[in-house]
């Protein structure tokens, strides 16, 4: 996501920026997250690994927390949402496909990152952005694409709906060790859906039917609920 990394940039003026060192900065940023988690992110070992110096990295990101929340901006890049006409395979795969970038990050390096991103409301309110938001754009609009198709009832409340998925996400990145799975997130939508759908068993027959026309492997494009 390239807005989330223009406002995690601190410095400005001077000499043009080289993207090829933003680019080498925030990929050896995301190495030493992998390896070490935030509490071993150092602006000296990102500089080493880049190729770089710290200045020019203060010249770019105003500190440890901006420069970890771009690199991890970097990842967390969400595709358009597909629209096959079918709610559950299309919310099903709206969240798939950022589970999958979110699983790349090591929980701790979030809880982490948001302790010290917390008592700063700018930091907080750029974490948020960064890390939350991704989430609730790829199961939002899916979500209002089902409203107007009369799949989910008129007087849902889009925001909580969306408040939910986040939660659901977000708790277990923040307060537990493991992220939140295929099958939890499978068992989620459906106990959300289910109080907000229209007609639930419809649009069970609905991805079903789909799966049928487009099989692939299990999960990959379709949600495999009951009606009962």
């Amino acid at each position: 996501m390239s807005q989330p990394r223009r406002s995690a940039a601190g410095g400005s003026g001077g000499r043009p920026r080289n993207p090829q060192i933003d680019d080498a900065v925030l990929a050896a940023t995301l190495e030493v997250l992998d390896e070490t988690g935030y509490p071993g992110l150092s602006l000296e070992e990102v500089a080493r690994r880049a190729g770089t110096s710290r200045p020019a990295i203060y010249r770019r990101w105003s500190g440890r927390a901006p420069l970890a929340l771009a690199a991890i901006a970097s990842r967390l890049a969400v595709p358009a949402p597909p629209d096959t006409g079918c709610t559950l395979c299309d919310l099903a795969e709206s969240f798939n496909v950022f589970l999958a970038a979110y699983r790349t990050i090591r929980p701790e390096v979030l809880s982490s990152l948001y302790a010290e991103c917390a008592p700063d409301p700018a930091l907080q309110a750029r974490y948020l952005e960064t890390v939350v938001e991704p989430s609730r754009q790829a199961v939002g609009r899916t979500l209002d694409r089902a409203i107007t198709r009369g799949d989910l009832r008129a007087d849902a409340d889009r925001d909580q709906l969306l408040d939910i998925v986040g939660a659901l996400v977000h708790y277990r990145a923040l307060f537990g060790r493991e992220h939140l799975t295929d099958a939890e997130a499978e068992s989620a939508i459906e106990t959300l859906l289910r109080g907000a759908a229209v007609d639930y068993p419809a649009l069970v027959a609905h991805s079903e039917a789909m799966e049928q026309v487009h099989p692939g492997p299990a999960g990959a494009h379709h949600i495999h609920l009951t009606s009962t």
